[in-house]
């Protein structure tokens, strides 16, 4: 899932690399990670692997990318991504840099000092098509979200405010994309700011509560170290009205609405795809197509039902509001709009990590 200032390490290692600096004896955190088959010592120079680092707010992510370039001269070709992740974040080590440092100097592949950067949120948007047919993507994380398209009118070029627009350059070809990330509207910040808790320490003694949440419910919530005490409204009203009124609070009038959106495809990630699965209104291995509405129509049902609804989570009703409202009224999108929801294209996970992979490939001239 994304974050809007995460932390990324870039690494890109050639066979060679990887084969004669990592040793199999020695015992180091990462292994179990890179098998044995990852890095075949017989393996052709012509394969490149792009290794990415995504050290969010909630846990660590590495993507291996393994490239190869079949003809000289012309782009690599992406064969395939191993993928894994650990719990917590780096945030977790925030008075550690030393231990971080040391860490990383120990892994097998070849670590530039210019590898580790803070990621601007205009990164993190994604970009996915085919020939000159291209989609937009939406991506839902703990602490941000993000909306990043490729204009095709020129009022939406004339209309968009200052910082939304970017000119990205992939494989000899210029970009103007319209991405946005905004920090503070992910699904868990969303939480705190409905329950009113966003700017709080958890206030001792003080429960929040939110007509999003079963009447019963009385519970405790951790979320960036922080302990809050939450529950459902003792007396008043429940369900997905009064629930809709304290989610639409936190997404009206502060995100900008490009009218285009309406008219463009999408694909959707992270916990819009959780959500779905866990509502059963699409596969978990294969995704599914949805409409905005029909996010709506499931938080209906499961908010209405807040008393019988049986669920994994208590804040169920609450993120199937607060994604509805932050389509339709934060980012404008209408009833009708389709989304493709999905964790990977062509068998690879999704996600700004591999676009960030395919930026460094150029930077090293690797892609021409």
């Amino acid at each position: 899932m994304a974050t809007a200032w995460g932390t990324a390490f870039l690494m890109l290692v050639t066979s060679c690399v990887c084969s004669t600096v990592f040793h199999r004896d020695q015992r180091t955190w990462f292994e179990g990670v890179f098998l044995s088959s990852m890095c075949p010592i017989n393996v052709s120079a012509s394969t490149l692997y792009g290794i990415m680092f995504d050290a969010g707010s909630t846990g660590t992510r590495i993507h291996v990318y393994t490239f190869v370039q079949k003809i000289p001269g012309q782009l690599p070709i992406l064969e395939g991504e191993i993928f894994d992740s650990v719990k917590p974040g780096l945030s977790a080590f925030v008075d550690q840099p030393k231990q971080v440092r040391e860490i990383f100097k120990k892994s097998p592949f070849l670590v530039p000092n210019d590898s580790v950067s803070i990621m601007d949120g205009s990164y993190e948007g994604q970009l996915h098509g085919q020939s000159r047919e291209t989609v937009g993507t939406l991506d839902l994380g703990g602490a941000s979200t993000q909306i990043t398209f490729l204009p095709q009118f020129k009022k939406t070029l004339e209309q968009t405010p200052r910082g939304y627009l970017t000119s990205f350059e992939m494989f000899n070809s210029t970009y103007k994309l319209y991405t946005h990330s905004y920090l503070g509207f992910g699904l868990k910040a969303a939480r705190l700011a409905t329950l009113g808790a966003l700017e709080t320490e958890g206030i001792d003694g003080h429960t929040f509560r939110s007509a999003c949440l079963p009447r019963w419910l009385e519970a405790e919530w951790i979320f960036g170290g922080v302990k809050y005490h939450y529950g459902g409204n003792k007396e008043g009203e429940m369900g997905f009205e009064p629930c809709y009124t304290e989610v639409l609070r936190v997404v009206q009038g502060k995100l900008h609405q490009p009218d285009e959106v309406q008219r463009s495809s999408f694909y959707a990630f992270s916990y819009y795809y959780d959500r779905a699965v866990d509502t059963d209104m699409i596969d978990y291995e294969t995704g599914g197509v949805l409409k905005v509405e029909d996010f709506e129509r499931k938080a209906r049902e499961v908010c209405d039902n807040l008393e019988n609804f049986a669920s994994g989570s208590p804040f169920l009703c609450m993120d199937l509001s607060y994604i509805t409202a932050l389509l339709k009224d934060g980012f404008g999108f209408a009833d009708s709009t389709v989304l493709q929801l999905s964790k990977k294209v062509n068998n690879i996970e999704t996600g700004w990590a591999l676009g960030a992979t395919f930026h460094l490939l150029q930077s090293l001239g690797i892609s021409h």
